[in-house]
Formats: C-alpha cells, structure tokens, sequence
C-alpha cells in the first residue's frame, strides 16, 4: 500500500508507521518534519506546516494513495482542510476520534461503537464528536471514503500512562513511587479501565486499512483487558520495583482544587469504569487479538524510561500540588473524627 500520514510520530501512529515500513509498505509522513525518526527507500518525508494549502498541494503534486490517515486533528475545521486536500486522491480516509466521546455518564459501563455519544465535561471530546458528524456527512453525501476509529488509552515505550498526572507527563508520579511518597489514585480506585500498547493498535489498524468493508464505518480499537486503577499503579510500581503507597481522592475534589483539566479527563473519561466490546474489529479484521497484557506492557514502559534520562521530566510544581491535596484530604478527616468526639 501507499500510505499518508498526517502527523505520524505520535504515540499511536508511530508504531503503525513503524509496523507498515517492516511489511514494505510506502509511507508518507507529512508533518513539520521537527521529529524524523524514520528511514528507509519507503519512507518519504513532506515537510510542511499542513495548514499551508499551497504548499502542501505543490509537495503532493500528483500522488495519490490507499490510505491516508489523520492523528492531528481536533476540529471540523481541520477536517475541512483535509477533504480539499485528500478527496479524489485516496481510496480511504482514516480519522482518529477518541473513546471519551462515548456519553457522560455512561449509562452502561459496556462500551460499543453504538453507544450513544455525548460528553458535557470535556471540550476536547465533543469537538471529536462534531468532527465524526462532518466526516460522516461527507461520506453520505459525497461518498468520501471515511473510516473513524476510537481509540481509549493507549501507551508506548516513552511514557508511563496514569490517571493523574501533571503537565510535563507522568515522570514525577513514578519518582514519587520510586521515594516512597504517596501517589494520587481518583476516587477509591475500583473504577475499571482499559490500557492498550501501542504496537497492538497498530495490528489492528493495519487490518483496517485498504479494508472496503471498514468503509463508513466507525470502529473502536482497545485491549480486552479490564483493569482497576488499584491494579495498574500496583503494576506500575511493581514495575519500578517499589511498593505503591496510594492516596485515594475524589475526582471532584481532584477537578475542584486545580487548574489541571481534571474535569474533563477525569469526570469526563477515566473516572468512569469501562468495558469495550471489541466484537465490531475482530468481525473486520479476524483473528485479531490485543497480545501485550498491561503487567507485560509497563515493564517494558519504565525500563525504557528509566534507561532514557531526557524523558525523565521533573515537575516541582505538580509535586508540591500533590501534597498539599494529600494533606488537604487527611486534614478533612481528621477533623470530621475529632468534630464526632466532641
């Protein structure tokens, strides 16, 4: 196949770009180009900013592809440029929405690709929701061959994936682990989510892509693997080879006193329990199956970090915000149990 990605060097799309290239695949990364990290005579490099039409047209010229692919894109807007740009010139149109567009509340934890969307806690998701309605009127009405995939969290060997964490990433809640401090986990941790490993993703992307009966269609792309937040910072610390000394918060104590957008990541996604059925991708691309289990997966994760000092961010600022919530959270406490003596 010949393939193009926009953006292509993220988390998800690095390991797909990655998987096509090992298969002899031509890909085609367009991008500003700050991050090459590929090689070879079937990896082609279009520097540009994509938001600059005329330059992107001339590097084009007259390619067509199989696929092409968006990871970048947030807005109807951008979705817009690429329906100039891509309609006539590909025989599929992949766009990467997300699972926390699924409906807030949920009003079953078991998730599908027909349950309803709707997320009033989180910006980012609804404007994932009205880009699948752009691209599907598109598809409805000009037969441009769309295909949406939902992912939910998906991790690489580059960072440790958390529910809570600061700007700078998940570095200093690992330290944190690794100095015996105690560690935020939202609400009491029982909550029930799913991790998928990247290199996953991309087996079944790839089975996704030149698919005609992935078409129109809107597919999510997750791991079987159920897990509390308990149990995956147990195994993150396991992983770091240090016991786990948990701080349990609620997630709207969480959202209330910080100005990290824990509103939308945590009552918008992740404190919420979920459980994907993954019927619709394995009926698409048989034999199917996510083969890296969570345990497996983040020792992988913090071996490759812990050997690698530029991604081991430190973040002071999220660190003292920690303890002033874990101290906040047991002043409360206490004094509920000393105001019942009295």
């Amino acid at each position: 196949m010949r393939v193009l990605f926009i953006g292509g060097s993220g988390t998800i799309s690095s390991a797909i770009s990655r998987q096509l290239l090992s298969e002899g695949h031509e890909l085609y990364l367009l991008n500003r180009g700050n991050r090459s990290i590929f090689s070879g005579e079937n990896f082609h490099q279009l520097s540009a900013d994509i938001n600059n039409l005329e330059k992107v047209r001339v590097l084009l010229g007259d390619l067509t592809f199989d696929a092409v692919a968006d990871f970048i894109a947030f807005v109807p807007e951008q979705l817009e440029r690429d329906y100039q740009l891509f309609a006539g010139r590909t025989d599929q149109f992949l766009f990467i929405s997300s699972a926390s567009a699924y409906q807030k509340p949920l009003s079953d934890y078991r998730i599908n690709e027909g349950t309803p969307l709707a997320n009033p806690y989180w910006e980012y998701s609804r404007n994932k929701i009205d880009c699948e309605d752009y691209l599907m009127k598109q598809y409805r009405e000009e037969g441009f061959p769309v295909t949406i995939i939902r992912p939910s969290h998906t991790y690489d060997e580059r960072s440790i994936p958390l529910g809570v964490h600061g700007i700078q990433g998940s570095w200093q809640v690992a330290k944190r682990i690794l100095e015996g401090k105690k560690v935020l986990i939202h609400g009491d941790g029982t909550s029930l989510w799913t991790m998928t490993h990247n290199r996953d993703f991309a087996r079944a992307f790839i089975g996704l892509m030149g698919n005609i009966h992935a078409r129109g269609e809107t597919v999510q792309i997750t791991s079987d693997e159920s897990l509390t937040w308990n149990q995956i910072y147990e195994a993150i610390a396991s992983a770091l080879d240090r016991p786990l000394n948990a701080a349990h918060v609620a997630s709207e104590f969480l959202a209330a006193c910080s100005d990290y957008d824990f509103t939308g990541g945590l009552i918008g996604d992740k404190a919420n329990s979920v459980v994907f059925d993954n019927s619709k991708l394995k009926r698409l691309v048989p034999g199917f199956e996510a083969r890296i289990r969570f345990d497996q997966g983040i020792r992988m994760t913090v071996d490759y970090v812990l050997a690698h000092k530029e991604l081991q961010k430190g973040d002071p600022e999220f660190d003292r915000w920690c303890d002033l919530v874990i101290k906040a959270d047991e002043d409360a406490r206490s004094a509920v149990l000393s105001a019942m003596k009295k």
